[in-house]
């Protein structure tokens, strides 16, 4: 009787190796997964805090943070102050006010005027208009379109065009572009 020794994996050995394989796999995209919710649970917690942050001047000053005409007034002893118009917006150079009154009345962290990060690496600007949106938008650059769609479903109607959270960009315009800003209603 001849016995030939053949030498290999067994087909347990290779189900093995897959599952293995597979668990590995499965383990590191929930882990992407993971990362990429916190990310955006964070960028939404940045809007909100800044919308806070508006509201907690508004309350304290009865004026919007950037247009409060008595921002010297009631900021008295904080260097490099200045007044807003008073007329109920944030436009134009009360946009960078905006911060600075905010971080002079001691709201949000930070120095002078300069804007406040996000979450996903982009800035977060002010806004009076925009994609058909009246009022205080706190606006943010740099955020992809699938991140956009998350973000306005999670936090809105899951439409890029319409409701409190709005996408867009400045070359189109739609549900399926990548967008460069999203902006939230204040």
């Amino acid at each position: 009787m001849n016995m030939n020794k053949q030498s290999g994996f067994t087909l347990v050995e290779i189900a093995i190796v897959l599952v293995i394989i597979g668990l590995l796999l499965g383990g590191v995209l929930k882990g992407q997964e993971m990362i990429k919710n916190a990310e955006i649970k964070n960028f939404i917690n940045d809007m909100n805090g800044l919308s806070a942050a508006m509201h907690t001047y508004r309350d304290r000053y009865q004026a919007l943070p950037g247009d409060d005409n008595r921002a010297t007034t009631h900021l008295a002893g904080v260097a490099g102050m200045a007044n807003g118009n008073g007329n109920g917006r944030i436009t134009g150079g009360e946009r960078t006010e905006f911060y600075d009154h905010l971080r002079g009345a001691g709201i949000i962290k930070g120095t002078g005027n300069s804007r406040p990060t996000h979450a996903l690496g982009g800035i977060i600007s002010i806004d009076d208009a925009q994609w058909g949106m009246r009022g205080v938008l706190f606006c943010a650059n740099n955020v992809n379109g699938a991140n956009a769609l998350i973000i306005d479903t999670k936090v809105d109607d899951g439409v890029a065009n319409t409701g409190s959270v709005r996408a867009g960009t400045s070359a189109a315009y739609g549900p399926t572009a990548t967008y460069n800003q999203l902006c939230f209603q204040g």
